[in-house]
Parts: structure tokens; sequence; C-alpha cells
């Protein structure tokens, strides 16, 4: 049975800026709950005042702060490596087939003494993605004449952090990344992780911000 507070709950979990805000105590309670009430009343079939739905979002406030502690993150944060930023790159998006691999394997010929250049390959279930360096178009162009290219974007560049070797036993490293990078308005093109690298494409319009929140993650 929904009760206000699981009603509130869910709500709250479902934007999680929202969430943020609360758990920062920067949010109103009183304006938070008139704006949740029609939506609380609907969801459980009958009249709720907004009092009750303030009392809700104090109990859930509290669970926050109580249960929900990023341990460890504030000195994994102080842990992070070198960023390394490069930029002129070109995404290509192929449709998956059997020669795909073949294809692959001609541009890594192609480039396997080019140690200078950009390069990541990732296969999805019905779609495989290549970011190169742009320098590097016209290879991946007669590499892969054969296959459906769906997509092309040029003017991109990548961040890549160095992430500390327990990253994967702390959680909430990659929610505070891509949440600085939301709240700032910076949109991803792709994002990339091995198990101690994380990287971000993005658009060179917005490469200057996001180097910047990058650079800035451990600081307060």
């Amino acid at each position: 049975m929904k009760t206000i507070s699981s009603c509130v709950e869910s709500i709250v979990l479902e934007q999680p800026f929202l969430e943020e805000g609360l758990s920062q105590g920067i949010i109103n309670y009183s304006a938070l709950a008139d704006v949740l009430q029609n939506e609380v009343s609907k969801t459980l079939g009958r009249p709720v005042k907004t009092g009750a739905i303030m009392m809700a979002l104090r109990r859930f406030k509290d669970s926050l702060t109580v249960s929900k502690p990023y341990y460890g993150l504030s000195t994994l944060l102080e842990q992070l490596g070198d960023i390394t930023l490069r930029s002129n790159l070109s995404d290509f998006t192929f449709r998956n087939s059997n020669s795909l691999i073949n294809s692959q394997a001609d541009i890594l010929n192609e480039i396997k003494n080019k140690s200078h250049i950009f390069y990541t390959f990732t296969r999805g279930i019905i779609e495989s993605n290549i970011i190169i360096s742009s320098s590097e178009k016209e290879a991946i162009l007669e590499s892969f004449k054969n296959e459906d290219c769906i997509a092309i974007k040029e003017n991109l560049s990548a961040i890549s952090l160095v992430l500390p070797k327990n990253n994967t036993k702390v959680a909430g490293l990659y929610y505070q990344i891509l949440k600085r990078l939301a709240w700032q308005n910076v949109s991803l093109y792709e994002v990339i992780s091995t198990t101690n690298e994380f990287t971000i494409v993005v658009e060179d319009a917005f490469v200057d911000s996001a180097f910047s929140i990058i650079k800035n993650l451990n600081k307060n």
C-alpha cells in the first residue's frame, strides 16, 4: 500500500537534482510541498495536505544524511590522477555486421605505428562506434567502405582522467563527475571507461567548461 512517504520518495528519486538539493538543505520544504501536492494526491487517490508532504520530505532528507553517505568518496576524489585532453577527433558509428571485425583489423593495421593517434572502439548490440583522430578520417572511410555508416560527427574533444586503483570499491564516483557536468549544462557526446580510466567526449564548444569541471573535481 502506497503511503505519503513512499510516494514522495519515489517522486524525488526520479529527479536527481531534487534529491541533491534536499541532501544539501538548499530546498524550501514548503514551496516544494506545494509543487508536489497535486501529484501526490493523484497518486494516492485522495487529497493530501502540504503539511504531511513537508513531514515526508524532512524524513526523506534525514534518511539521505544517515543512510546514503558516499563512504571514501572524498578521499577518492583527492587521489584522482592525470588529466589528458585530445582534440581534433571524429566519431563514426557503423551498423554491426559479420565483416565489421575485418574492417576494424584493417584500420588497426593502418595506425599500428602511429602512437600519437587517439583511437577507441566500442561494440554495442546493434552498432559499433569508433572515435579517432580526424587526421585518419580517410583511412576510416576506406577501411569501412563496405560497412553501413550510420553517423559521422566531427569537431570533438576527449578528456581522459586516470582513476585511483580502488575506484571500483567506492560508490558515487561517476555520479559526482556526471552530476557536475550536468549542472553546468555540458552535453556529453560519448562516455568511455576502462577499469582505471574515465573519458568523456564533448563537442568543441563544451571543451573549456568540461575541462575546468574535471580539473576541479577534488575541490569543494
